[in-house]
């Protein structure tokens, strides 16, 4: 390149950037070439520009689909047992009961007494660490993405005619292990109203009615705006979709249906590169009003701050460049994300008729199994510490450091690395809302219950760890 080329370049950018900019650009168009550095397996950005058409997309996707089904259903066999095996139990909507059972399987030999007695060193350097217990992959890892259960996109049809169900996954866990459906809806400013949502799914068509007389203006102007549609991911106009026609979005409901979950699940945006992911289980909005942060790793400081998070960026996997390619809905602060924050402030727990003001057992209310089960979460268990009453959380992030355990290795996609720092989720109501843990490894509330006593090295006895649970499900 010739003196007075270099110069022609520099007067032309200058009229757009700074001299400084100049300078480095000009030095550059001489400088020897330098080759990038690789990126990291998934990378950092996804891509902007599809490298195929939709209709190219749509033929591998569905084509591939039974394969992707398979894999990870022989993944959940390897580590679960997923039979029907309620409980006498029943959820608050008494519309489902609650399973019961261990149901992660164990491997190499080991029993849950063995495991127990060992020291995660011991545990790591021989495999033992059971695989239900490691991070859960998504159905299809390398795309991630939200993933409805059927129930969900059966309703959201028939009252909306919208589609959620993808072309490329289906959602892979049995019906029996996720929430009741529809959760009941009560709301803080009318506990004498019990479930609001009267056995419906609130949705556009009944709102209003359901609400109306219910809430105000505001509460009821942030519902409208929760039900109301925005482009994702994997639900768009674009090209670059997972749903067969083109699609205006989801809604915040669609997730947390009624408040709650109904256990949807998607990929958190806040970890790269791509492999390392965690799976994200829909978490219940019951109870927001006095909750100090939101995300399980974000450490959001506001139900506003989420609200505004969700529509922003992570409905795009924290990716702001596709965001604003596919319809990004940016909520005014001070009018509509006010708005919607204030409705979910309004979700409420379930009742909890065996518990005082103070989230303690009413001992002429309770069995003798519970009140002994809440003798081991206020002491040996070392629940408490992390799960205060009477709303059982501590808005605290904590790292239960799971590479003591095991060595990380990819499976379905994922490499399971340990978890990092994840907030404190509330136990209240905790017997709704299965899947557990922020990934929905855990099944039931038996296996929370074993998780935490390996991790914790805690060495309940089994009567004690059935005493817990019998203590869980009155939360």
């Amino acid at each position: 390149m010739t003196q007075r080329s270099q110069s022609m370049i520099g007067r032309v950018l200058a009229v757009v950037v700074s001299p400084a900019l100049v300078g480095l650009l000009a030095a550059a168009a001489v400088a020897q070439p330098v080759k990038p550095a690789p990126p990291s397996e998934g990378g950092t950005y996804i891509p902007v520009v599809p490298t195929q058409t939709f209709e190219q997309t749509f033929q591998k996707d569905t084509a591939d689909k039974a394969k992707v089904q398979s894999d990870q259903q022989a993944l959940l066999d390897k580590r679960y047992d997923l039979r029907n095996d309620p409980s006498n139990v029943q959820m608050s909507g008494q519309r489902k009961a609650v399973q019961q059972g261990v149901r992660v399987k164990l491997h190499g030999g080991a029993n849950w007494a063995s495991l127990g007695g060992m020291t995660p060193e011991a545990i790591k350097s021989k495999n033992l660490f059971p695989y239900g217990f490691r991070p859960l992959p998504h159905v299809k890892h390398p795309t991630g993405g939200m993933v409805f259960p059927k129930n969900q996109i059966d309703e959201i049809k028939k009252q909306e005619a919208r589609d959620l169900a993808r072309f490329d996954v289906d959602f892979d866990l049995p019906d029996h292990i996720t929430p009741e459906f529809p959760p009941p809806m009560f709301l803080t400013s009318r506990p004498d109203l019990g479930d609001v949502s009267n056995g419906e799914v609130l949705t556009s068509k009944n709102y209003y009615r359901l609400l109306y007389g219910k809430v105000t203006p505001v509460q009821m102007e942030g519902m409208r705006l929760l039900l109301t549609p925005n482009p994702q991911q994997q639900f768009n106009q674009t090209e670059d979709r997972k749903v067969k026609d083109p699609s205006f979005g989801v809604t915040c409901l669609d997730c947390h249906v009624n408040g709650h979950t109904n256990a949807t699940f998607h990929e958190n945006p806040d970890t790269r590169p791509q492999s390392d992911r965690m799976r994200i289980e829909t978490v219940s909005l019951r109870g927001m009003f006095n909750q100090q942060i939101h995300g399980s790793k974000r450490s959001l400081r506001s139900i506003e701050d989420f609200t505004e998070f969700e529509q922003r960026t992570a409905y795009f996997d924290g990716d702001q460049v596709t965001a604003a390619k596919k319809g990004l809905f940016l909520p005014e602060r001070s009018a509509q994300v006010a708005m919607m924050a204030q409705m979910q402030n309004m979700l409420d727990f379930p009742p909890a008729p065996k518990l005082d003001v103070l989230g303690r057992l009413i001992p002429s209310k309770a069995t003798q199994a519970e009140l002994e089960g809440e003798k081991i979460f206020h002491g040996k268990g070392r629940c408490a510490e992390c799960h205060k009453g009477p709303f059982f959380i501590d808005d605290k992030m904590h790292d239960l450091h799971l590479e003591r355990f095991y060595e990380a290795e990819m499976i379905g996609g994922q490499r399971n690395i340990q978890d990092g720092p994840i907030k404190t989720f509330t136990l209240r109501g905790i017997k709704d809302s299965p899947p557990y843990h922020h990934d929905g490894r855990l099944m039931t509330l038996e296996d929370t219950v074993e998780f935490f006593n390996l991790v914790l090295t805690l060495k309940l006895s089994d009567q004690e760890k059935s005493n817990l649970v019998a203590f869980l499900r009155c939360l």
